[in-house]
């Protein structure tokens, strides 16, 4: 199923777009480590 899902991606191919800032991913990525660094993980 993957292997099809690739094959039909390349062949019709488009750009990715960022739908966020820079600043929001980091932002985001942040919080995720900071939730999941706690005594619990």
């Amino acid at each position: 199923a993957l292997e099809d899902w690739i094959k039909n991606w390349n062949e019709q191919a488009r750009p990715f777009k960022w739908t966020k800032t820079a600043d929001q991913i980091i932002d985001r990525i942040c919080r995720y480590c900071d939730r999941i660094s706690g005594p619990g993980h």
